[in-house]
């Protein structure tokens, strides 16, 4: 037994539960496990004066009393002795009390003894409900408990070895038990049931022990294996963190070779080479390291060098195959995304907006910058576009976009807008002296541009200004020129809208030109008026010329050939003769109309009905059924040719900005009237654009340039540019 004693006196350990310590002294084999014991029923209605009253005070339904919750849950439990009955002679403690001091030491980590006599209620329970004859439909009884064996649980545990005299011990809770005796080296022999009882609960506290030191010594094996896994996480960090560090000095190194020896453009090619050995080594590490700013701050120097001694118009390229290699350490994007642009009142705009800009971006800008301005606003022929279409074509996928907008709305863009309004369509290109027509200066600027400047349906942009140009040009253009001088080529640009104009503006003039200087004369005929008209057919749908004869031509024409069939002695071959000559006179595709069939074929009923009628035809051929709008008149035969009146050189009127004003009034119904007044400050004259018959209201505007200036609505002091656009049309309306 000396050799026990501190086996028997050693406690369990604190992580073994207390619930499984108690069940294992008991002797008995442990049960199937418990169903949980059924929730606690508020002893206090929820909705007494009680329970609100402590529920005011901070008191939670099912929480002890007490700051921390180590009070009782349930009110005081009462239990009456039987009459007569002094102290001692029943158990004082209720459930409640024991249930109150079981959680009280679950909360503390005391463990509670429990007492010999509830222990053998306990088991005499338990004999009871196992004892029991079993209820047929119901399963066999609980399973029996197997305890491991020393051998087990030492093959259970990676490396643990239990002692030989522990084996023995344990192995007495096996199959079979086993007394220990004095030849275990533990203890004398015991007779009688006492013996046998001791022997079994140190066989039973040993194995405890071990399962106990079994489960700790697995638990250990455990942190064991994650901290060799951790080390070797950490070994990995600090071999990367070794090979950044030897990265980054290498980098240092060859940051400190770009110190080059030469000067101009050789200087600039041997940091550019540097530079290209680091982005190709370090591409990824391109943003972590900052290599951009570095890359901006070694190429900055000779940049600005070659900046100051830079020709943007004589040497567009200079400078760009060097940017080009470097774009990727430089943050240049990879190409420009022009969809990526937005037009934004007029100029241009990214959709993404940033902070603040790049290193690069900045040097571009405050180097690069100001010296294609000077040249585009100082040096560039707005005439002559290959001067600067070479520059825009070679550094668009280098230039931020921001810049590139810049470049195009800002500077561009207001050279060509001056030049077109410069631009008098009425005096041709022939008498301009080296002046180019606009379609050569300004086609090939449409594929840089936005949809505001290409799309001649805006109010505003360049092919709008065009348009109106056109359409001033067109109300007081002197047909027996011809064709408006490069109005052809304008056609496919100006698309639809320019059929509109020539339909709204010229076709009324060509009809009124054909009704006035149009006559037919078989014996001296002038076809002048009918081929200035028949000049813009190009312009026109045949179906549209065949209506404008049908009209103006057709009614003149039938009614001289019923005049030559009703004269005397009509001579019905050159009738014929004179018929063929008419139809070649006009052209195929017009000819083929069905409104000019049926002319043509009036013509032949009309030859036909004087053949039939004969000499009645003086009297009895009816007249056309449409007659002329201008009658002919019979000249005299031996009459004298009327000498030719010299008529006025015609004179260009140029197109200011009040036609255009007028012009945008018109198409939108609205009335512009002078004032006869003058503003107070630069004495321009005042008009008023309104849209009311009674010229009241609207808005009250002055032209400077070729800006509207608007009184502002509640200020008569203050005026603000418009355009001719919705807004301005909202306040001649009064919106």
């Amino acid at each position: 037994m000396d050799n026990m004693g501190g086996l028997q006196r050693r406690p369990p350990p604190s992580f073994v539960p207390a619930k499984r310590a108690r069940e294992d002294d008991d002797g008995a084999s442990p049960g199937p496990p418990r169903p949980p014991p059924p929730a606690p029923q508020p002893a206090v209605a929820p909705s007494s004066f009680a329970a609100r009253m402590m529920a005011k005070m901070g008191h939670k339904a099912g929480e002890g009393l007490g700051a921390t919750g180590q009070g009782i849950v349930n009110p005081i439990d009462v239990k009456l002795r039987p009459q007569g009955v002094g102290l001692g002679a029943v158990r004082e403690k209720t459930k409640q009390a024991k249930a109150d001091e079981r959680r009280a030491a679950e909360r503390d980590g005391r463990v509670i003894e429990v007492s010999s006599e509830e222990e053998r209620a306990k088991r005499r329970k338990e004999r009871k409900a196992g004892s029991g004859a079993s209820t047929p439909g119901r399963g066999a009884g609980r399973p029996r408990v197997t305890y491991r064996t020393a051998a087990e649980i030492e093959a259970a545990t990676d490396g643990l070895e239990v002692p030989h005299v522990l084996k023995s011990l344990i192995d007495a809770t096996g199959r079979q038990t086993r007394l220990l005796t004095s030849t275990s080296g533990l203890m004398t022999p015991i007779d009688g049931a006492n013996a046998e009882a001791e022997s079994v609960t140190i066989a039973k506290r040993a194995r405890r022990d071990l399962e106990a030191f079994a489960e700790e010594w697995n638990g250990l094996k455990e942190r064991s294996r994650y901290v060799e896994l951790q080390e070797s996480q950490l070994g990995q960090e600090i071999d990367e963190h070794q090979e950044e560090i030897r990265r980054l000095r290498r980098v240092v190194e060859a940051v400190g070779t770009l110190r080059p020896t030469t000067a101009g453009a050789a200087q600039l090619d041997e940091i550019v080479d540097t530079l290209e050995v680091l982005e190709s080594e370090y591409r990824d590490e391109t943003e972590s390291y900052g290599l951009s700013d570095i890359a901006v701050a070694a190429i900055h120097p000779p940049f600005r060098l070659e900046m100051e001694q830079w020709d943007p118009l004589g040497h567009p390229t200079h400078l760009v195959s060097p940017l080009h290699r470097l774009r990727g350490i430089l943050g240049i994007k990879p190409d420009l995304d022009l969809a990526a642009l937005t037009l934004q009142n007029g100029s241009f705009g990214a959709t993404s907006h940033k902070k603040a800009t790049t290193p690069f971006e900045s040097m571009m800008y405050t180097l690069w910058l100001p010296k294609v301005r000077s040249a585009i606003i100082n040096d560039w022929d707005v005439h002559d576009p290959s001067q600067l279409i070479p520059l825009v074509e070679a550094w668009k996928d280098i230039l931020p976009p921001f810049m590139y907008g810049n470049v195009l709305d800002q500077l561009v863009v207001q050279r060509l807008a001056a030049a077109v309004t410069e631009w008098n369509p009425r005096v041709g290109h022939k008498k301009r002296k080296n002046a180019l027509p606009p379609h050569l200066w300004l086609f090939p600027w449409l594929q840089y541009l936005d949809e505001h400047h290409t799309n001649p349906k805006n109010a505003s942009g360049l092919l709008s200004d065009v348009k109106r140009k056109f359409r001033v040009v067109l109300d007081t253009w002197d047909l027996s020129k011809g064709v408006v001088d490069g109005l052809q080529v304008w056609k496919e640009v100006l698309r639809g809208e320019l059929d509109s104009v020539l339909v709204r503006h010229l076709l009324p003039r060509l009809a009124l030109h054909l009704q006035t200087h149009f006559r037919i004369d078989p014996a001296d005929q002038q076809l002048a008026p009918l081929e200035q008209v028949l000049a813009w057919r190009d312009f026109f749908r045949p179906s549209t010329l065949a209506q404008l004869l049908v009209a103006e031509f057709f009614p003149k024409w039938l009614y001289t050939l019923y005049v030559w069939l009703t004269s005397d002695a009509p001579n019905y071959g050159e009738v014929r003769e004179w018929f063929t000559w008419w139809q070649t006179q006009i052209p195929a595709e017009v000819n083929e109309v069905r409104a000019a069939v049926d002319e043509w074929e009036k013509g032949l009923q009309m030859i036909n009905a004087a053949l039939d009628l004969g000499d009645a035809a003086r009297t009895s051929l009816p007249p056309p059924a449409a007659g002329p709008t201008k009658p002919l008149r019979a000249q005299p035969a031996a009459a004298p040719p009327t000498p030719a009146v010299p008529r006025p050189p015609a004179t260009d009127e140029e197109t200011t900005f009040r036609d255009v004003v007028e012009d945008f009034c018109a198409d939108e119904n609205l009335l512009l009237v002078p004032l006869r007044e003058a503003h107070a400050q630069n004495g321009q004259p005042l008009f008023r654009i309104t849209a009311s018959a009674d010229a009241r209201g609207g808005a009250v505007v002055f032209f400077r340039g070729d800006v509207v200036w608007a009184q502002r609505k509640g200020d008569r002091s203050a005026w603000e540019p418009v355009g001719l656009d919705e807004g301005l049309v909202a306040r001649a309306e009064g919106r």
